[in-house]
């Protein structure tokens, strides 16, 4: 999703629209405004933050590749999550090539603590499980785990079920040259390791958890995958990602599901 010529013209409509009806607020996604935008309704810019921010802006550094109606969706819910505007209040978008209005709709399960950990190497790999979501492996459908950061205690509470097929390379998840690698791996059981710089450590990775020690509750309905998931991410200062075979992609933090989104239903 890039600029191009008619970026400016649509902003300016946007704007137009913002001022002509009642909409509660504007959503911009994959504009970067050359000059701060003159209105007093709350502004939610997906892209990268800039230097000066007006009080009435707010700033979401979501990928860009994840489609403008996955990115509405998250738009919609971190402003209902953090009462910028509520449920079914009508808001404008736009984007380099569109423009419309839209309700907001919590159709994405996510939490505060969730859009506080959007940051770099985070993202990537969310893009990336919401790929295998959509796209499965080889038209099949996978399930898998990701845990990112604090990778010394991730290690000690977890071992390989298979040998570690990362084992001396220097994958890196912001290499998008390493997608289709990492996907192939992705029909192991176990957990994916990647540390805070993004490189992946390992696959395979059967992660520890006493749950008689780490009292974590999780939906009636899941398994054991996110057990792990919630189990790992309260013992350590991790944070899991999780894609079931139905599509379903859930972030767990702090031994709670801060995020939960099937793309498969847009």
């Amino acid at each position: 999703m890039k600029e191009n010529k008619y970026s400016a013209i649509l902003l300016k409509k946007a704007i137009e629209l913002v001022n002509t009806l009642d909409t509660k607020a504007l959503v911009i996604i994959g504009i970067q405004p050359k000059n701060l935008l003159k209105i007093k309704i709350p502004v939610v810019i997906i892209g990268n933050e800039a230097e000066e921010k007006p009080a009435n802006f707010h700033y979401l550094q979501l990928p860009l590749s994840l489609g403008t109606k996955n990115l509405m969706n998250l738009a919609s819910s971190f402003m209902i999550a953090n009462e910028i505007i509520h449920e079914k209040d009508l808001f404008v978008y736009v984007t380099p090539s569109s423009l419309g209005i839209r309700r907001a709709e919590k159709t994405v399960e996510a939490k505060d603590e969730f859009f506080l950990q959007i940051e770099h190497i985070f993202r990537e790999v969310l893009e990336l499980a919401i790929e295998l979501s959509l796209e499965g492996r080889e038209g099949k459908p996978v399930g898998t785990i990701f845990v990112i950061g604090d990778t010394r205690n991730v290690i000690r509470h977890s071992h390989q079920m298979v040998p570690n097929p990362f084992k001396g390379y220097k994958i890196n998840i912001l290499d998008r040259s390493t997608r289709e690698i990492i996907k192939e791996f992705a029909f192991l059981d176990g957990a994916f390791v990647i540390n805070k710089s993004g490189r992946v450590l390992c696959a395979g990775r059967y992660l520890d958890i006493d749950l008689k020690k780490t009292a974590v509750r999780i939906p009636s309905g899941l398994g054991s995958r996110h057990l792990a998931a919630a189990g790992i991410s309260k013992l350590t200062k991790a944070i899991a990602i999780t894609v079931s075979e139905s599509g379903v992609v859930r972030v767990f933090k702090n031994g709670k599901i801060i995020f939960e989104y099937n793309p498969r239903l847009d």
